[in-house]
C-alpha cells in the first residue's frame, strides 16, 4: 500500500508560446482610477497579455490540476483531520507510484488500463516528524486516478487491489465495507492501515488509511467515513469530456496573463511555477484547513494562479479581496512593513523566510495579486508592477 509520506506537488513540463495582446505597458488613464503610467514598474511587462491556449499536447496533465478540486481535504472526512500534508498532480504512472507511494507493483496496472492523470493529497491530525506521519496520529491519502472509461476504471480499481495485496499474499487480509459493495479493502492484521480502492465513473479512488492502533473495526470506520467525504465530492467535480481534454487551454480565464513574470517568453506549465488551481488548492497544505476552508468560501475564492513565486487569487468582489487578504495576513501570522507610497489597496509584509522575506499584497477589482521579494523594495516594486499589470488586464 505505500507509506503516507508528505505531498509535495510535481508536474511535467508543458511547452507554450506567448502572443501579445492589448496596447503596451504605457495603459489607459480611467478616469477616477489611478493612472498606473505613473507606476515605477521596473522592467516588469505590465501590459495586456494573452498566452497561447495550445497546451502542446499536455491536456491529461491539464485536467490532472483542475482534479484538485476532486479530492476532499482531509478536514472534510473529520474535523480532526486539520494539518494539511499537501497536494500533487499525478502526471504518470511514475508519479502515482514514486510521488503519491501506491506500490511498485502496480505500474503495469496503470500502464495497461489507460491512466491519463490524478491528484492525491494528505492530511493528518498531527504535524509530521520530519517528512513522515507521526504514528500516534490519524493520517489519511487520498488519490483519485482517472481512466478512459468507466470499464477500464473497474478492472484498474480490481487489478490494482489484487497486485498490492499480493505483494505481501501470505499475511494480507481481504476486508470488505457494507456501504460501499464495489470498493476493495485489505491490511495486515497487527498493521496500523488499511488500504482502499473503488472504482467511480471514470475514476478510480486510492485510500491509505493510517491510525496509531491495528484495531480492523476502527479502520474500517475510518475508511467509511473517508468515502462518505470523498465521493461526493469526486462527484460534484466536473470532468472534461473525454473528447475534448486534448484541447483544454493552459490559461482559460487568462489568470496567468495577469500574474506578475519578470519575462513572457517561453512560458512552461509547472505547478510550482506556472499554472491555475481551483481554489482548494489553498486549502490542501494549511497548518489549519478549518479555518482556510472557511476563508475561501466566505471570500468566493474559485481559482489561483501561480507563476514565478507570484500568485493571483480570484474572489468574489473588492470587499471579499480585503476581506481575504486580512485573513491570509492573521493565519500566516505575518508582521506589516510599509506599502509603496502610490499603490492603493496594498499590505506588505515581513515573511519568516529567507528566500523571500518580504510579501505584498495588491487587491484589484476581484483580484487579490501576492508577490514575493528578496527585499522590501524589491516586493514593493514587484506590487507597483502587479498592481499596473492587474489594472491593463481587464
Amino acid at each position: 500500500m505505500g507509506r503516507p509520506a508528505r505531498v509535495v506537488t510535481a508536474i511535467t513540463c508543458l511547452a507554450l508560446t506567448a502572443l501579445l495582446a492589448g496596447c503596451g505597458k504605457s495603459g489607459i488613464a480611467i478616469p477616477g482610477e489611478l493612472d498606473v503610467r505613473t507606476l515605477d514598474t521596473g522592467s516588469y511587462p505590465v501590459n495586456r497579455y494573452t498566452y497561447d491556449r495550445n497546451n502542446g499536447g499536455k491536456g491529461d496533465t491539464l485536467e490532472g490540476i483542475r482534479m484538485a478540486a476532486a479530492v476532499a481535504p482531509a478536514v472534510k472526512i473529520d474535523s480532526k483531520l486539520n494539518i494539511g500534508r499537501g497536494g500533487v498532480v499525478l502526471s504518470t504512472v511514475d508519479d502515482v507510484v514514486n510521488v503519491s507511494h501506491l506500490s511498485t507493483a502496480v505500474k503495469s496496472v496503470l500502464t495497461n488500463r489507460g491512466f491519463m492523470a490524478g491528484f492525491a493529497a494528505s492530511g493528518s491530525d498531527r504535524e509530521d516528524i520530519g517528512d513522515n506521519p507521526d504514528p500516534n496520529g490519524t493520517t489519511i491519502t487520498t488519490r483519485v486516478l482517472r481512466f478512459p472509461s468507466a470499464d477500464s476504471a473497474k478492472l484498474a480499481a480490481r487489478e490494482l487491489e489484487d497486485a498490492d495485496f499480493n505483494v505481501a499474499l501470505n499475511v494480507n487480509q481481504k476486508l470488505t465495507l457494507p456501504d460501499y459493495p464495489d470498493a476493495y479493502a485489505h491490511w495486515r492484521p497487527g498493521v496500523p492501515n488499511i488500504g482502499v480502492t473503488m472504482a467511480r465513473k471514470d475514476f478510480v479512488i486510492s485510500l491509505f488509511v493510517l491510525r496509531p492502533s491495528a484495531d480492523q473495526k476502527d479502520l474500517l470506520s475510518w475508511a467509511k467515513k473517508t468515502l462518505d467525504a470523498e465521493a461526493p465530492t469526486l462527484d460534484a467535480f466536473s470532468a472534461t469530456p473525454n473528447d475534448q481534454v486534448s484541447q483544454l487551454p493552459v490559461d482559460p480565464d487568462r489568470l496567468l496573463a495577469r500574474t506578475l513574470v519578470a519575462d513572457r517568453d517561453k512560458k512552461t506549465v509547472d505547478p510550482d511555477n506556472f499554472a491555475v488551481f481551483p481554489a482548494n488548492w489553498l486549502i490542501l497544505p494549511a497548518d489549519d484547513m478549518g479555518y482556510w476552508t472557511k476563508l475561501v468560501a466566505d471570500a468566493g475564492a474559485d481559482e489561483m494562479s501561480v507563476a514565478d513565486g507570484n500568485f493571483v487569487i480570484r474572489v468574489r468582489d473588492a470587499k471579499a479581496g480585503a476581506d481575504f487578504v486580512t485573513g491570509m495576513t492573521g493565519n500566516l501570522h505575518e508582521t506589516a512593513t510599509s506599502a509603496p507610497n502610490k499603490v492603493p489597496d496594498a499590505t506588505c509584509v515581513h515573511r519568516n523566510s529567507d528566500k523571500s522575506p518580504s510579501r505584498c499584497y495588491v487587491r484589484y477589482k476581484q483580484y487579490v495579486g501576492v508577490v514575493n521579494g528578496t527585499s522590501d523594495s524589491d516586493a514593493q516594486k514587484k506590487a507597483a508592477a502587479q498592481y499596473a499589470l492587474l489594472a491593463n488586464s481587464l
